[in-house]
């Protein structure tokens, strides 16, 4: 594929994503080792739904920080947020090679910058959204 008229071979198997992979491998290691001594596999032995809350959780802190010009602080919540979406691909048996090859497939559709367009009505191109849900169902209340 040619793209700014350079040739792009597998653009997302490069160093950031062998970096990923790397993580992906860790990652997967640590659903063997002891939830006391490894933070990755109290997480992994915690519910999707807590490891969704980190990832929204670091999202956030990078958009905050991000909004406050702090470019450094931006550079180590990135950081938190790439592992744990590492640790949510475990969790939910994606494989980083999946997810290059969608944007290898999305870069052939639309270009390297652009984002699938999310289309009013359904087509091939996108699915049919999903049911929003609760992460998390509190019902207890606090009492005055």
């Amino acid at each position: 594929m040619a793209v700014n008229n350079f040739t792009v071979i597998g653009l997302y198997s490069g160093t950031m994503s062998d970096s990923i992979s790397r993580l992906h491998e860790a990652v997967l290691a640590a659903r063997a080792a002891d939830p006391s001594a490894s933070r990755t596999a109290r997480l992994l032995q915690s519910s999707r739904a807590k490891m969704a809350k980190k990832l929204a959780e670091e999202a956030v802190e990078v958009v905050i920080d991000a909004m406050h010009g702090h470019s450094d602080a931006v550079v180590r919540e990135s950081a938190d947020l790439i592992y744990n979406l590492v640790v949510l691909w475990v969790a939910a048996g994606v494989d980083p090679k999946d997810v290059w090859a969608e944007m290898d497939r999305r870069e052939e559709l639309m270009g390297i910058a652009e984002k699938m367009p999310k289309l009013h009505k359904m087509t091939t191109l996108t699915p049919p959204r999903r049911k929003v849900v609760a992460l998390e169902v509190n019902r207890a209340r606090k009492r005055r």
